[in-house]
């Protein structure tokens, strides 16, 4: 039905020859020319200046991601709890009724 075409790896045309070897040839050492002379480099970025009202804004942000992390946090540790203690009274009612059903018989 549905065949795939493999291709065939294209044969040579034509006298192949084998390459050339390749000889090494002498390094002649050349006139040495002194090395730039270093310059001061140019700051890359300004400097930052912390004044009082962005020291106050800085404390007040870490603050506040402090505090909806926690909250957050602790959300989430509370339903876990809530959910332990709900899969814990369903296991004690079922646990109670299975019981209550082998004394009837």
């Amino acid at each position: 039905m549905l065949r795939p075409k493999i291709p065939t790896m294209p044969t040579p045309i034509g006298h192949v020859t084998p390459p050339a070897a390749v000889e090494p040839t002498a390094i002649v050492p050349s006139v040495q020319t002194p090395p730039p002379a270093p310059t001061a480099p140019a700051p890359s970025r300004p400097v930052v200046q912390l004044t009082p009202g962005t020291v106050l804004a800085l404390v007040g942000g870490g603050t506040a991601v402090v505090l909806v992390v926690g909250t957050v946090l602790v959300s989430m540790l509370l339903a876990v709890a809530i959910t332990g203690i709900s899969v814990a009274v369903v296991a004690v009612v079922l646990r109670s009724l299975l019981a209550s059903e082998t004394k009837r018989r």
